[in-house]
C-alpha cells in the first residue's frame, strides 16, 4: 500500500493508537519536518497537544541521505561506528558534520518554538512520531534524548519503516507502533504518492494555527 500524502498516513496510523484517546499526560511530538503533518493528525484524534522534538540526520559527504549518526537535544549523538568504518570516514569530517547540523537544529529550535519554554515531558506518555524510518538514527537519537527527562513512556509511532529498524527501536522505546515494514525499504518516498518536502512555513502553521 502507498499513502496518499502525510496527512493520510497520519489519518492511518491514528486508528491505530486510537486507545491513547482521551489519556491524560498525553503529548505527540513530531520530528520535523516530514512528521509535522502525520503527527498533526494523530494529535487531532486523539485531542492531544503537539510538539515538536528536533533532531538532525548527519549524513555521509558523498551521500547525504545515507545516514551515519543523529544529534539531538541535550548534546545526545549517535554514530553508526560500522557503516562509518565501512566508507572510511575521517574523524575530523565527522565532527564538521556534526557542528553543521547542530547550527541547523538551533535555527529550526528558534524557527517553529520561537520564545516558547522548552516542552515539558516528565511524567509524559510520548508519542514520537515521523513519516517514515530508513534507517532509524534521528528517531534513536530522538528516543535517546527524551528518556532521561522522564516520561512516563515513549511510544515511537510511524507509518512505515524497515523490520529491522522497529526491531531495534523495540529495545529502546516502550513500544513501537509501525502500520508496514517491507522488507525491502529502498526510500520512504516510495511508499508516498505524494512525498513533496514539507516546508518550514508548513510547520510553523500546523504548530501555530492562530499565528
Amino acid at each position: 500500500m502507498r499513502f496518499h500524502h502525510r496527512t493520510h498516513a497520519g489519518q492511518l496510523l491514528a486508528e491505530r493508537l486510537a486507545h491513547y484517546a482521551g489519556q491524560p499526560n498525553l503529548l505527540v511530538l513530531a520530528l520535523p519536518r516530514g512528521g509535522v503533518p502525520v503527527a498533526a493528525e494523530i494529535a487531532r484524534s486523539l485531542h492531544a497537544p503537539l510538539d515538536v522534538w528536533v533532531v538532525r540526520k548527519l549524513g555521509s559527504p558523498e551521500q547525504p541521505e545515507l545516514a551515519i549518526g543523529a544529534i539531538a537535544p541535550g548534546g545526545i549523538q549517535l554514530l553508526a561506528s560500522s557503516l562509518i568504518e565501512e566508507l572510511g570516514i575521517p574523524q575530523a569530517e565527522i565532527e564538521q558534520i556534526a557542528i553543521r547540523e547542530r547550527a541547523e537544529l538551533d535555527r529550526r529550535l528558534t524557527a517553529y518554538r520561537g520564545n516558547r519554554p522548552p516542552v515539558e515531558v516528565r511524567g509524559k506518555t510520548v508519542l514520537l512520531v515521523d513519516d517514515g524510518l530508513a534507517t532509524g538514527a534521528s528517531m534513536r537519537a530522538a528516543v535517546a534524548s527524551i528518556r532521561p527527562l522522564g516520561p512516563a513512556r515513549i511510544v515511537v509511532a510511524i507509518p512505515v519503516a524497515d523490520p529491522r529498524v522497529c526491531d531495534r527501536l523495540a529495545q529502546e522505546a516502550d513500544e513501537v507502533v509501525c502500520l508496514y515494514t517491507p522488507p525491502h525499504l529502498d526510500a520512504v518516498g516510495q511508499w508516498y504518492e505524494d512525498f513533496s518536502q514539507t516546508t518550514d512555513w508548513e510547520v510553523r502553521d500546523i504548530l501555530n494555527p492562530d499565528r
